[in-house]
């Protein structure tokens, strides 16, 4: 085998060996059963994952399949002439080359890879010329994860002319520049840097990049958390020379498939970030608690936005922000504004979901449980409770006003958010009155809401209003609040991300006098739309589709949007029809609605 063909070889066996477990299987035996768990390393600390037992044989045969990969590679590499060292560079920078490249990939190898991956692949290995790609969104979204999979998907001569670049805040556009043209005079391809905007001077130098190394052959990959800072550089520096891509969002689909982490309740109290924790992902999320929760918020978007406000030195963006940035209050307004978001959301729970007709049914099914049987609902005054938190909630949200904002601050404040890609708004239209509209903000990170919504209806059923209630009562009203959370959340993703798949469609809530639709899919090119019911139950109960099967209902809905051409109840059960209405699974929905496109 020749030095080609050895390195052909060599590139196949790293795909086959990325597609493979890592680490052993062991076993544990806990209370006499025998339970067997993947173990391995990563980043220093030791991860295990369950293994169900009719799995474990197939999983140490491809255990020991690596096993054989690995070694027939180390073979191969031995063969290989040995390459003469290099004259060691000179950099001003943290730059990482050759070697270290292979190391740093080497931790993500397992890893699955997310749909944006694609994009940024055939940024690299493209035709694109005179452009830089820029790689953005908030901290854990899996930025330096893909960078770090494009290292490990490269064959060895490819490594040898790529290069990683970590700056930091003491870094300046001229210490950058004169290491790209080192990299440049050595032949080097592929360049990576991450952490760019933390160069004061990068906004009003970007075009650097594009202009003279991506003009010159070079693929300059730009990474990093300041989402604001790109935008603003999009609208000016590197306007028309970059292409872009934003990692905030994570849908369902991704977080299923590329965390193994299934069901949309775990969605809902963890989604929104890449983080890994294997068997103790909900102890280790980013959304685990409040506590990690507000962190996120103060260092990844209120910091987010600071930085830009502080880079950005020109153009009047900030506009009234500025006077908080300067009293050093800018980061209290917005974890105010998130906050106040989410006090509102949790009231219209509160006072339309909470008090919603399925209340005696959730009393029913605690009655008739087999294990626990219990009459808790039919002894709490629900009404009385829902009032009771809701003023407490106001009270609350005016209590927590430490820094006083008025209507612009507010606004602007939301705009950032929004093209932060952290909120969306989605339409609330009325019939029949067309006139009337509305919406309301959905927070694309499912666990940052849910962390913040959970911990603030704890904290009010511990006031001495509660009192009265016996700790079971506490928690029975806690469980049955979070649940009807979960509910209006789940409608909340559903709404989301099916806009997000459908540009060219109108997506939005429809509400009638009494009653609403909660979600409309109108198709203005077919002229025609589709209604859907959207229940956090896995059970079917006919109440649920009586809105969707309303003569009047449906007629006005025509009338305006076209004809109906399906009639939906998106749920947590099983798929059937029931009255030409089709229930849906919600997971399967959302898994599958990136192929509406």
């Amino acid at each position: 085998m020749n030095q080609e063909e050895a390195q052909t070889r060599m590139k196949e066996l790293e795909q086959q060996i990325a597609e493979l477990p890592v680490g052993s299987v062991t076993r544990k035996t806990v209370n006499g059963k025998i339970y067997f768990y993947q173990r391995w390393s990563e980043n220093g600390k030791r991860r295990e994952k369950y293994i169900p037992l009719d799995e474990v044989d197939a999983f140490r045969e491809q255990i020991e399949h690596r096993k054989t990969l690995e070694q027939e590679i180390k073979a191969l590499r031995r063969g290989l002439p040995k390459v003469k060292k290099a004259e060691p560079l000179n950099f001003i920078t943290n730059v990482r080359t050759g070697n270290t490249l292979r190391t740093f990939a080497d931790a993500v190898s397992c890893y699955q890879k997310r749909e944006c991956f694609q994009q940024l692949h055939d940024y690299v290995y493209g035709e694109t010329r005179d452009k830089v790609f820029i790689l953005y969104g908030l901290r854990r979204t899996g930025k330096t994860t893909m960078i770090r999979q494009i290292f490990a998907d490269m064959a060895e001569d490819e490594l040898a002319k790529a290069a990683f670049i970590q700056i930091t805040a003491k870094d300046t556009l001229a210490d950058v520049n004169k290491d790209l043209k080192t990299l440049e005079q050595k032949g080097f391809r592929y360049v990576f840097l991450d952490e760019v905007t933390l160069m004061e001077d990068f906004i009003e130098g970007a075009a650097l990049f594009s202009d003279v190394f991506a003009a010159c052959g070079m693929k300059i990959v730009l990474s990093g958390t300041d989402s604001l800072g790109f935008l603003f550089t999009e609208d000016e520096q590197l306007y028309d020379r970059c292409v872009m891509l934003h990692t905030t969002f994570i849908p369902y689909r991704e977080f299923e498939s590329v965390l193994g982490i299934h069901g949309i309740d775990e969605y809902i109290r963890y989604g929104g970030t890449m983080s890994l924790g294997g068997v103790h992902y909900n102890e280790t999320s980013t959304f685990a608690s409040k506590e990690s929760a507000d962190e996120y918020v103060d260092t990844a978007i209120a910091r987010n936005i600071q930085h830009s406000l502080r880079c950005y030195q020109y153009e009047g963006h900030f506009r009234h922000l500025h006077d908080l940035y300067e009293k050093d209050e800018l980061t209290s307004a917005i974890n105010r504004v998130v906050e106040d978001i989410n006090h509102r959301f949790t009231q219209e729970v509160l006072t339309r979901d909470f008090k919603s007709h399925d209340l005696g049914i959730s009393a029913n099914n605690l009655r008739r449980d087999r294990q626990n049987p219990t009459d808790i609902l039919d002894r709490v005054d629900m009404d009385t409770v829902t009032e009771n938190l809701r003023k407490l909630l106001e009270i609350r949200n005016q209590a927590e006003q430490t820094v006083k904002l008025d209507r612009t601050h507010v606004r602007e404040i939301r705009e950032y958010l929004e093209l932060l890609d952290l909120t969306q708004e989605i339409d609330v239209l009325h019939l029949p009155d067309v006139n009337e509209k509305g919406s309301r903000t959905v927070i694309a990170q499912p666990g940052l809401r849910y962390a913040q919504a959970g911990a603030l209806i704890h904290s009010l059923l511990l006031d001495e209003t509660f009192s009265a209630l016996s700790l079971a009562e506490r928690n029975a009203v806690q469980e049955r609040v979070l649940n009807e959370i979960k509910g209006r959340m789940m409608e909340d993703i559903v709404l989301l991300e099916t806009k997000l798949a459908n540009p060219k469609k109108q997506v939005f809530v429809l509400q009638f006098p009494v009653g609403e639709f909660d979600m409309v899919v109108f198709d203005p090119g077919a002229g025609c739309c589709q209604i859907y019911e959207i229940k956090h139950s896995a059970e079917i109960v006919l109440q649920q589709i009586r809105h969707l099967i309303d003569e009047k209902k449906c007629e006005q809905t025509k009338h305006r949007y076209g004809p109906i051409t399906g009639k939906y109840v998106l749920y947590r059960g099983k798929e059937q029809v029931v009255q030409d209405v089709q229930y849906r699974n919600v997971e399967t929905y959302l898994r599958e609605i990136k192929d509406k496109k």
